[in-house]
């Protein structure tokens, strides 16, 4: 059954999840993503699952994601790109590897084209000091996982966005500089 769609929810932000870009100069140059599984759910929740579909095409890396309008499929397609595997591997599973890789960079491109993460766009890539080869926190915590990595930062984002929403809900005492050097203090650690 055909459900009205808003297909304006399939662009609300999901909670990103981090990854280490690029290092430089002993620095973790970290950005946002979602993962494939995120954007199946935004579809799922905002379509519901019957709503949606998608293909792949392995010979041209093409996905494509159809939403059932009005009684018609409008189809969206993409091309992602191999991801390097690492580690050490067999040839067979450095292949699955790539291929899976591809797959999932194409569908998450094709749901961008629905709106789906088209907000990752907007969020800053965060930098973090390197221990070794992981990603660290200002107290030193070291981030050895993804997991760790992105509720780190999510957190971080948290913090910030409530001291954000304490200044913006306290007008009148912005000009006070005790209550100017606590929020500031407070950025500080967070």
């Amino acid at each position: 059954m055909e459900k009205e769609i808003n297909l304006e929810k399939l662009k609300e932000p999901i909670t990103p999840r981090w990854r280490v870009q690029s290092t430089k100069n002993n620095k973790a140059i970290c950005t946002a993503y979602i993962d494939a599984r995120q954007a199946q759910d935004r579809l799922d929740d905002v379509c519901g699952a019957q709503n949606w579909q998608n293909t792949y095409d392995p010979e041209t890396g093409s996905s494509s994601i159809a939403i059932l309008i009005n009684g018609d499929w409008i189809w969206k397609s993409d091309v992602g790109t191999e991801r390097e595997a690492s580690g050490k591997l067999g040839a067979t599973e450095r292949e699955s590897i790539k291929h899976k890789g591809k797959a999932s960079d194409a569908f998450k491109r094709a749901a961008i084209l629905w709106g789906v993460g088209r907000f990752l766009y907007k969020i800053e890539n965060k930098v973090l000091s390197m221990d070794g080869n992981y990603a660290k926190t200002p107290k030193g915590t070291i981030l050895y996982t993804g997991d760790q990595l992105s509720n780190y930062i999510n957190g971080l984002s948290e913090g910030k966005a409530l001291l954000m929403q304490l200044w913006n809900l306290n007008k009148d005492l912005q000009s006070d500089e005790v209550f100017k050097t606590s929020i500031s203090n407070l950025k500080n650690l967070v």
